[in-house]
C-alpha cells in the first residue's frame, strides 16, 4: 500500500467520526432483487477453491441459500434440510448453492462434517452479499458483514421466481414453499 494511503487509513482509525473500512463496506449493500428480475451473475469459489458461476446452471432452476456461518446450529439444520431434500430436486432439475462469507478451508470441513452433496460456496469478500442486499452488519455482534439467512428460487431463464429473507439470523424458511417453488418450474 503506498505510503499517504497508510497515513490516510490512519488517520480514518483515530477519527470516528469518519466512517472506517469496514462501516463504508457495510454501507454500499444493494437492494434485494426481486421477484421478476434477472438474478445478478457471480463467480465465487467453492469449497475445493474451484469457481463456480451462477450462469454455468444455466437451463436449470437455482436455489441460492445464504447463511451466516457455517458450523452454527441454525445453518447446520438449514442445509441438512436441503441436503434430505436433494433427491426430489434433482428430479425437478434443480441445484442448491450455498453460500457465506465463511473461507473455502472452513466451507470443505462444513461439507465433510454434514455430508453435504451440493456446492458451498465462499463470498469472503462480500461481493454477493451485496449484489443480493444480505448483509447482516451485526450478526452476533459481529460487525463485518455476514450473509443474512436468505433464499432465491432462480428459473432456468436466470429470474428470480421465488425469495425470502429472514427478519432474525435464527428464522428459517418455509422448506415445503421452496421445494414447490423450485420443482414447479
Amino acid at each position: 500500500m503506498h505510503q499517504d494511503t497508510h497515513r490516510l487509513l490512519r488517520c480514518y482509525a483515530e477519527d470516528d467520526s469518519i466512517p472506517t473500512e469496514v462501516d463504508a463496506m457495510a454501507q454500499v449493500q444493494t437492494r434485494t432483487p426481486r421477484i421478476g428480475e434477472k438474478a445478478p451473475d457471480f463467480t465465487l469459489l467453492d469449497s475445493e477453491k474451484q469457481p463456480v458461476s451462477l450462469h454455468d446452471f444455466q437451463g436449470q432452476t437455482v436455489i441460492l441459500a445464504f447463511y451466516p456461518a457455517a458450523f452454527s446450529s441454525t445453518c447446520t439444520k438449514e442445509l441438512r434440510t436441503f441436503r434430505d431434500s436433494l433427491a426430489r430436486l434433482n428430479k425437478a432439475n434443480a441445484q442448491v448453492l450455498g453460500i457465506s462469507v465463511d473461507l473455502p478451508y472452513a466451507l470443505r470441513e462444513f461439507k465433510k462434517a454434514e455430508r453435504l452433496n451440493f456446492p458451498l460456496l465462499s463470498d469472503f469478500d462480500r461481493k454477493v452479499i451485496n449484489d443480493y442486499g444480505v448483509v447482516d452488519n451485526d450478526f452476533s455482534g459481529f460487525v463485518s458483514g455476514v450473509a443474512r439467512r436468505a433464499v432465491f428460487v432462480i428459473d432456468p431463464s436466470g429470474t428470480i421466481v421465488w425469495e425470502w429473507l429472514a427478519d432474525t439470523p435464527g428464522m428459517q424458511p418455509d422448506y415445503g414453499q421452496v421445494l414447490e417453488a423450485a420443482v414447479s418450474r
